[in-house]
């Protein structure tokens, strides 16, 4: 150990969290041990781009709990969403229960994953 090499990291990282270079921490959590390890990718395109529908759309999806990642896209589709579920059934719930009571979609493409190759961090 290095006394003066640890507390010259210490400075270094408090400077790039009072900087805002480092904007947080977080935890990894094993989607397995939570029942979110089937992932399915959604394109999603709406019938409408008024403030109303996407507003409404937008705060839906973004309270669901699998809704992993919700990306508002340049061009088509409208939407990316990466959602983290225990299986095929429970997709097809979240499905019902959530994107199809959104008003004004017109296409929901579903993305199943055969490999993950190179996982994000």
């Amino acid at each position: 150990m290095h006394p003066r090499r640890d507390r010259d990291r210490q400075r270094r990282v408090q400077r790039l969290e009072t900087e805002g270079v480092i904007r947080g921490y977080r935890a990894v959590i094993d989607p397995a041990a939570v029942d979110r390890s089937f992932e399915v990718l959604v394109d999603l395109t709406l019938d409408a781009q008024d403030a109303e529908t996407v507003e409404r759309f937008e705060q839906t999806l973004a309270r669901a709990a699998e809704v992993v990642e919700l990306r508002r896209l340049f061009g088509s589709p409208d939407y990316f969403v990466r959602v983290a579920v225990a299986d095929l059934a429970a997709y097809e719930t979240f499905l019902s229960a959530y994107v199809m009571t959104i008003p004004r979609i017109r296409n929901v493409t579903s993305h199943f994953t055969m490999k993950n190759v190179k996982p994000a961090p």
